[in-house]
């Protein structure tokens, strides 16, 4: 999935509550997509806040993710989930789409599955950690290998580095492909409502969570 990403924190409020201008901009990307997004079902009562869109070439929104609980940092060591200072989960939406034709013609993209949304939560459990005592120059090379590795694993689901999970979504008892790591946990699973889910997070267990479409997207702004 070759996408860019339009990225931003959440934006700080102005007085009286109301968020700033900047805050409402950022919710456009999710307000071009022609799919549901999704998020952590009522049940989670803690923040909530946007974190990206997946772009095509084409200016198309091709997934997005939400997160929840504390808005995480790079962190250089592991740490457990009780002794985690941040809490959080992200909720990464993708949209079910076969190969289809690029905009100019010239080429076939991708076509999405249950590995794109378990890839791209994996990537995203990665871009807020490191191991410990690595020196940053090194970082990168390590954050390749590792993408690689993500790849490799959502490519093979039904390996034994994966476990299953069911949750629900919109109320409906759904199965989700699961793993953890020194880092966090990731999981992925297909809705009927024509989108994978995919999500990642750390020091929130993943065994309590649901899932739901989130009704009002504009409410972030």
């Amino acid at each position: 999935m070759e996408t860019t990403s339009r990225v931003g924190a959440q934006a700080p409020a102005a007085e009286g509550g109301q968020q700033l201008p900047s805050a409402r901009r950022m919710v456009d990307g999710y307000l071009e997509a022609p799919f549901p997004w999704y998020g952590l079902d009522e049940a989670f009562t803690g923040p909530r806040w946007l974190m990206q869109v997946g772009m095509a070439a084409d200016g198309a929104v091709e997934h997005g993710s939400i997160g929840h609980g504390d808005e995480p940092s790079v962190r250089n060591e592991p740490a457990s989930a009780e002794d985690a200072r941040e809490k959080f989960a992200v909720v990464v939406t993708v949209p079910e789409n076969p190969s289809r034709r690029s905009a100019d013609g010239t080429g076939l993209l991708e076509a999405t599955s249950v590995s794109s949304a378990a890839w791209l939560a994996g990537v995203g459990l990665l871009s807020f950690t490191w191991p410990g005592h690595m020196d940053h120059s090194l970082r990168d090379d390590w954050l390749e290998q590792q993408t690689e590795t993500a790849w490799a694993l959502a490519d093979d689901l039904e390996g034994p580095e994966w476990s299953r999970l069911s949750l629900p979504v919109d109320g409906v008892a759904t199965s989700f492909h699961y793993r953890e790591s020194e880092f966090g946990w990731v999981l992925a699973g297909t809705t009927g409502s024509g989108v994978h889910l995919g999500a990642y997070g750390r020091g929130m267990s993943a065994y309590g969570l649901g899932f739901a479409v989130v009704k009002d997207i504009s409410a972030y702004a």
